[in-house]
C-alpha cells in the first residue's frame, strides 16, 4: 500500500509542477484522478483477498438472498445509528456509513474522539450479526497541510477505526483499510464548515457472494 501511495504522490507532484501555467487545472485534475485510482485499486485488491479468506471460513450468500440479507443489515444499522450523525447510504447491494468529522477525529489527529467510541460500538454490534460481509474503511482529510502529510493522516485514521472495531470483536480478517488523503473531498474545501465535512471516515460493507 505504501509503495502505491508513494508512486501516486510522485505522479501528482510531477504533473502539477508541469501544469502551473494551465489556468483550467485540467492536468492537475487528471493527476488527482490517477492518485485516487491507484489508491483504490490497491485497496480493492487487498479487499478481495480479505473477502476470499473470510468467505472460505464462513461461507457466502446465494445471489437471490443477498438483497434480503443486506436489507436486514441496513435496517439494523439505521436503527442503531439514528441520531448519531452517521449517514447510512445504500448503493446496490453495498452499504456505506459516512462518519463526519465532527464526531470522529479532532483536527490534525488520528485519535478517536470519545464521542465516536459508542458509535463504533453500535456499528460493531450490527456487523457482528452479519458475518457474511466484509468491510472497507476509507480515511479522508481536508486540504490543509501537504499532500504527503494528509495521506499519512488519512491512513492512520482508517487504521484507528479498524483497531477500535476489532476491540469490539469484529474479526480483523474482514477489514481492509485505505487512506485517500485530501484526494476525494465530499464537498469543496472552501470554508471551515466544508473542511470539517471532508475530515471523515467512510465504512463500506460488501456481501460475500456465492461463486464469486
Amino acid at each position: 500500500m505504501k509503495k502505491a501511495v508513494i508512486v501516486a504522490i510522485m505522479s501528482i507532484a510531477v504533473v502539477v509542477a508541469g501544469c502551473a501555467n494551465d489556468p483550467s487545472n485540467t492536468q492537475k485534475g487528471a493527476a488527482i484522478g490517477a492518485v485516487v485510482g491507484a489508491l483504490l485499486g490497491k485497496a480493492t485488491g487487498d479487499h478481495d483477498k480479505s473477502r476470499y479468506a473470510w468467505g472460505a471460513a464462513v461461507g457466502a450468500i446465494a445471489g437471490g438472498a443477498i438483497g434480503k440479507y443486506m436489507d436486514k443489515q441496513e435496517q439494523e444499522l439505521r436503527e442503531e445509528l439514528a441520531d448519531t450523525g452517521v449517514d447510512v447510504v445504500r448503493d446496490g447491494d453495498n452499504l456505506r456509513l459516512i462518519m463526519p468529522g465532527d464526531i470522529t477525529f479532532a483536527t490534525d489527529s488520528a485519535s478517536i474522539s470519545p464521542n465516536f467510541n459508542p458509535v463504533l460500538n453500535d456499528v460493531a454490534k450490527v456487523v457482528n450479526n452479519y458475518e457474511k460481509t466484509v468491510l472497507m474503511i476509507k480515511g479522508h482529510t481536508d486540504d490543509t497541510g501537504s499532500d504527503q502529510y494528509n495521506q499519512g493522516l488519512s491512513e492512520r485514521r482508517a487504521e484507528a477505526v479498524k483497531s477500535q472495531l476489532t476491540s469490539y470483536n469484529v474479526n480483523p480478517t474482514r477489514i481492509t483499510t485505505v487512506g485517500l488523503g485530501e484526494y476525494k473531498p465530499k464537498v469543496p474545501n472552501d470554508s471551515a464548515a466544508n473542511r470539517q465535512m471532508n475530515r471523515r471516515v467512510e465504512l463500506e460493507i460488501r456481501p460475500l457472494r456465492e461463486g464469486v
